[in-house]
C-alpha cells in the first residue's frame, strides 16, 4: 500500500462502504468523497459527509497511518483547519484526536491490492500488456484523446517560451521551431541556435539567392572553416565571410554532430534543404495557417537541395549521385512535431476552435508512425491506425507507463476495476 493507491481507492470508492464508522464509533455516510487536490493542502477538496447525524462539508486528508498526521506536521498547519475526516489505511494510535478517523484496512479487496502489486512488479513493455485487449474501446479512444491533448499542451509550453523571446512574432517562432526540427535528433539545439542567430528579417534580404542562404546557414553552423579544393564550398566560404562582416554574425557555439546517422540525415544536407525551403517560400507561417489540407503542407515542404548536393553529403567530398529531396517521412515528421503543434497553439491563442479541430483532424489523417515503441504497442494489441494514435501511444509510454503511473491512467484504472468485478 502507498498513498497514491490509497488516494485512488478513496477517489473511486473502491472499498466496502457497508456500515461505515469512524474509529470513534461514529456512523459515516459519504455524500461526496470530494475532488482530488493536486496542489498544496489536504488530499481531497469539497467533500460532504454525514457523520453521527450531522452533515459536514470540507476537506479530507489521507495517510497510511494515523500517526502520519503529526509526522507530516499537519497539527499546526492552517491549510488543514477545514479537514472533516482523516482517512487512513491503518489506525495506529490509541487516541484519534479531535478529527474523525476512518480506517480502510479491512475494507479493501485483497484481489485489488494483489493485482496492483503485480502491475508494479511487472517488467514487460507496459505493466498491463497482457490485459490491454480486455479494455473497452470507448475507454481507449477517450484516453488517447487525453494523451494527444496533454502532448500538445507540453509542446505549448516550449512554443510559448519561444514566442515570449520573439515578442510574440509568430513567423520568427515558426522559423526557430522549424529549424530545430530539421536538426532532429542530434542537432536540435545547434539548429535552433542557428535560427536564433539569423532572424527572418535578415533571411528575407537574401532569400532570392540560394548560395547566400546556404552560406549563412552553413557558416553559422561552423561548417565553412578550413581549406576547400572545390569551387562551390570556396564560393560559399567567401560569401559567408562577407555576410558575416556585414551583419556582425558569430557562429553558434553548439557543435554539429555527424556520428550515428545516415548520410541523408547529415546536418549539411538538412541545412541545404532548409536553405532551399527559405529560398522557395515567403511568409511560410501565414501560408501554413491558411492551408486547407495535409497534402497542401506536404507540397510546401517538398523541396530539393541545389545540384551541388546531388553529388555530395559533405562539403568538398564527392559521392555517388543521389537527388537530395526532402523525403515524405521527414515532411510528416515536420508536420507532426512542428506544424500541427504550432497550429494548435495559434488556434488556442486566437480562441479559434475550428482551427484546433483542423490540427487534430490532420493528425488523424496522417499515416501512423513506425518505430520500436509503436511496434511493441501493436504487438500488445493497442489500436494503431494514424499519427494521432502514434502520438497518443508514444506520450502514454513515456509519461505514464515507464513511470508506472497506472493509477493516473484510464486504461490502468479500467484494468484494476475489472479485478473488483471478476
Amino acid at each position: 500500500m502507498n498513498e497514491h493507491l490509497l488516494q485512488f481507492i478513496w477517489q473511486h470508492l473502491y472499498f466496502n462502504r457497508d456500515q461505515l464508522s469512524t474509529v470513534q464509533h461514529e456512523p459515516v455516510q459519504i455524500l461526496s468523497q470530494g475532488l482530488l487536490n493536486t496542489n498544496q493542502g489536504p488530499d481531497f477538496l469539497h467533500a460532504k459527509l454525514f457523520i453521527n447525524n450531522v452533515t459536514w462539508a470540507g476537506t479530507i486528508e489521507l495517510h497510511l497511518k494515523t500517526s502520519d498526521w503529526k509526522k507530516h506536521g499537519h497539527t499546526n498547519d492552517e491549510h488543514y483547519n477545514n479537514v472533516i475526516l482523516h482517512v487512513v489505511y491503518e489506525h495506529d494510535e490509541k487516541t484519534a484526536g479531535k478529527i474523525p478517523v476512518l480506517e480502510l484496512k479491512n475494507r479493501i479487496s485483497t484481489s485489488l491490492l494483489q493485482h496492483y502489486r503485480e502491475l508494479m512488479e511487472q517488467n514487460s513493455f507496459v505493466a498491463c500488456e497482457n490485459q490491454l485487449q480486455q479494455v473497452n474501446t470507448i475507454v481507449w479512444d477517450s484516453w488517447k484523446e487525453r494523451m494527444v491533448a496533454e502532448r500538445l499542451q507540453q509542446k505549448n509550453e516550449h512554443i510559448q517560451n519561444i514566442l515570449n523571446q520573439t515578442n510574440r512574432h509568430w513567423e520568427e517562432a515558426f522559423w526557430q521551431l522549424l529549424a530545430r526540427n530539421f536538426g532532429s535528433p542530434l542537432n536540435t539545439e545547434a539548429f535552433e541556435s542557428i535560427a536564433q542567430s539569423l532572424p527572418v528579417t535578415l533571411l528575407a534580404k537574401h532569400k532570392n539567392h540560394i548560395h547566400q542562404i546556404e552560406a549563412l546557414l552553413l557558416g553559422q553552423a561552423g561548417l565553412l572553416t578550413g581549406e576547400f579544393g572545390e569551387d562551390y564550398p570556396i564560393m560559399l566560404q567567401k560569401e559567408y565571410k562577407f555576410l558575416q562582416q556585414k551583419h556582425q554574425l558569430k557562429p553558434v557555439a553548439h557543435p554539429i554532430h555527424f556520428l550515428r546517422m545516415r548520410p541523408s540525415n547529415f546536418p549539411t544536407i538538412r541545412l541545404a534543404q532548409l536553405a532551399m525551403l527559405i529560398h522557395q517560400s515567403s511568409h511560410l507561417f501565414s501560408n501554413v495557417m491558411e492551408a486547407k489540407s495535409v497534402e497542401a503542407i506536404r507540397q510546401m515542404f517538398s523541396v530539393t537541395a541545389n545540384d551541388y548536393w546531388h553529388y555530395h553529403y559533405m562539403l568538398n567530398e564527392q559521392s555517388a549521385y543521389r537527388k537530395k529531396q526532402l523525403g515524405k517521412t521527414m515532411i510528416d515528421n515536420l508536420l507532426i512535431n512542428t506544424v500541427i503543434p504550432l497550429l494548435y497553439v495559434y488556434a488556442d491563442d486566437q480562441h479559434n476552435e475550428g482551427t484546433k479541430e483542423k490540427a487534430i483532424q490532420w493528425l488523424q489523417q496522417m499515416p501512423k508512425e513506425k518505430n520500436s515503441i509503436t511496434q511493441q504497442w501493436e504487438t500488445a494489441g493497442a489500436t494503431h491506425q494514424s499519427a494521432f494514435d502514434s502520438q497518443a501511444l508514444l506520450y502514454l509510454k513515456k509519461n505514464y507507463c515507464t513511470a508506472k503511473r497506472c493509477l493516473q491512467c484510464a486504461v490502468g484504472n479500467s484494468i484494476l476495476k475489472m479485478k473488483l468485478t471478476s
